[in-house]
This record gives structure tokens, sequence and C-alpha cells, in this order.
């Protein structure tokens, strides 16, 4: 079994900050794209920020400049550090990752619970 786990979400105060974490567990052989993504209610879900196994990235536009995406391949972690934050940034943030079990095998996404963070005053 694989297992994502995401931390760090919570209420924060409009331009302040906070960090999420995810770690990946279980049976891994390899770990290619992993990224942050985010639902709002009533809003389906987007693409935030996305890493390579090489440490490139990609932001959505609505949070370049004011988030950043990070990796730690031998721990199998993710974090991404939101600052400046805004009200409409307040979602659910899931960790994801494409993941190889085995080697030979396939690559499948696997998702995280969700972490709730809230930007209000």
């Amino acid at each position: 079994q694989v297992q994502l786990v995401e931390s760090g979400g919570g209420l924060v105060q409009p331009g302040g900050s906070l960090r999420l974490s995810c770690a990946a567990s279980g049976s891994i052989f390899s770990i290619n794209d992993m990224g942050w993504y985010r639902q709002a209610p009533g809003e389906q879900r987007e693409l935030v920020a996305a890493i390579t196994s090489g440490g490139s990235t990609n932001y959505a536009d609505s949070v370049k400049g004011r988030f950043t995406i990070s990796r730690d391949n031998a721990k199998n972690t993710m974090t991404l550090q939101m600052n400046s934050l805004k009200p409409e940034d307040t979602a659910i943030y899931y960790c994801n990752a494409r993941i190889q079990r085995r080697i030979l095998a396939g690559s499948y996404d696997y998702w995280g619970q969700g972490t709730q963070v809230t930007v209000s005053s």
C-alpha cells in the first residue's frame, strides 16, 4: 500500500504564511511528478503547483511569486510554502504523487486526504 499524508493546514490571517507538508510512505520504488491541488467549496479541484523528480516546477498564475513548492527525493516528502495568503486561497489542499511501486511496473496517481487552509481575518 501507499499513503500520502498532508499536514500544516490551518487558519491564518490575510497576508500571513503557512507551510504544507506531504509525506509518502509504503511500497514505493520511485516517485515521478508531485503536486499540490486545491478545491474550494462549489469549485473544481485545480492545480496549485507541481514539481518533477528533477526539481522543475510549475505554478498556477494565481500563486506565482507567493507559493514555493519543493521536495526531498531521499525522504519522499514535498512541501508548499505559502506566503502573502489571500482569502481566495481558502480551500482544501491535496497532495498528489505519481508513484511507481515496483521496478518495471507502471506509475499511478495517489492522493492524500486533504488539509484545510482558511485565510480570514
